[in-house]
């Protein structure tokens, strides 16, 4: 992975978010020559430029993905694009759909355009697994823009791709720090539905997915970790075990609230359609959607495979225990 970072000119997009960070340190280790961090979050791009020490490989540039101008500048000289910008806290989306529609599909569209123009190696599009079978707008927004990066790969030489991610853990906004802080206020800790499960990855199991698709696209894919799926109810009982001593609680004393569905999320999410499943390519450690499926020619990834039965990921898998939940907290916590 080392060698297609090295050497080149980087831009990240929504770059000071967690996954944008940790995302720019190991683009700096694999050696690229300049870096480029793009956001719309001044405070975070003068936090993230004193963390890394004022590294001189690193440019940080506040502005917004939907402002045409702005972005054909930015990406001039640009080799390879990580576009992570986006809206994605499915509540908020529902709020403010035009602002969903605007950042996440057409503030895609400016990067997709300027970087034709701009003669740009690779863009890297970071999607959701809640652009399978939407239920909401963050999900329908994701995949729309899912749709233009893999159409662009039809005629053009720049090389577009997608990575779908499912719940990372332990990033800014997401589920665990908000948990972790009605604990640490002694509860109650909210959860919507005792049903509910999600998929989940860790931040630099995030990024190796990211890395390994700007390794691998060919044009048009999506790449897809297979990742463990986790009932929330048992990840909360594990954060009170792990958590609530450290705060000063027993574990017990910790009540849970339910407070119901919020607008735009479904109990259960997929990573792949049904139809993706009939034409999907498989790894030991991810399945590849190619380019409108198309399955008739013979792909060059390293240990790819046509799944017997790729249903069966789904069919054979079981939640995480509490148990494995805890070992995986503590490395957090």
């Amino acid at each position: 992975m080392k060698s297609i970072i090295k050497g080149k000119t980087v831009l990240v997009t929504g770059g000071t978010g967690s996954i944008g960070q940790v995302l720019v340190e190991k683009v700096v280790k694999f050696g690229a020559k300049k870096i480029i961090v793009f956001s719309n979050d001044e405070n975070g791009l003068y936090e993230m430029e004193s963390s890394f020490s004022n590294n001189s490989k690193i440019q940080y540039i506040i502005g917004d993905i939907r402002d045409p101008d702005t972005v054909s500048s930015l990406i001039k000289g640009i080799d390879i694009v990580f576009h992570a910008a986006a809206l994605k806290h499915v509540d908020r989306c529902e709020s403010i759909p035009f602002e969903a529609v605007t950042v996440n599909i057409l503030g895609t569209k400016n990067i997709i355009k300027y970087s034709i123009s701009e003669n740009v190696k690779k863009v890297i599009f970071i999607s959701t697994d809640k652009a399978v079978n939407p239920f909401g707008v963050m999900g329908a927004t994701k995949l729309l823009a899912e749709k233009l990066i893999s159409a662009e790969s039809l005629v053009n030489e720049t090389i577009f791709a997608s990575v779908r991610f499912g719940n990372v853990l332990n990033t800014r906004g997401s589920i665990i720090p908000r948990i972790a802080k009605q604990i640490e206020k002694g509860g109650p800790i909210t959860l919507t539905d005792k049903r509910m499960k999600r998929f989940f990855m860790t931040k630099d199991e995030a990024v190796n997915l990211i890395l390994h698709a700007t390794e691998l696209s060919q044009g048009g894919e999506t790449f897809v970790m297979k990742m463990p799926i986790v009932k929330l109810i048992d990840l909360f009982e594990a954060m009170k075990i792990v958590l609530a001593p450290k705060f000063g609680y027993e574990s017990s004393k910790i009540k849970t609230k339910i407070i119901g569905i919020k607008r735009g999320e479904k109990l259960t999410e997929s990573l792949l359609t049904n139809y993706e499943l009939s034409n999907v390519l498989e790894t030991n450690n991810f399945f590849i959607i190619p380019k409108h499926f198309d399955l008739s020619k013979k792909y060059s990834y390293p240990g790819v495979k046509i799944p017997k039965n790729p249903q069966k990921f789904y069919d054979q898998q079981k939640p995480l225990s509490t148990k494995k939940l805890i070992q995986l907290l503590e490395k957090i916590y």
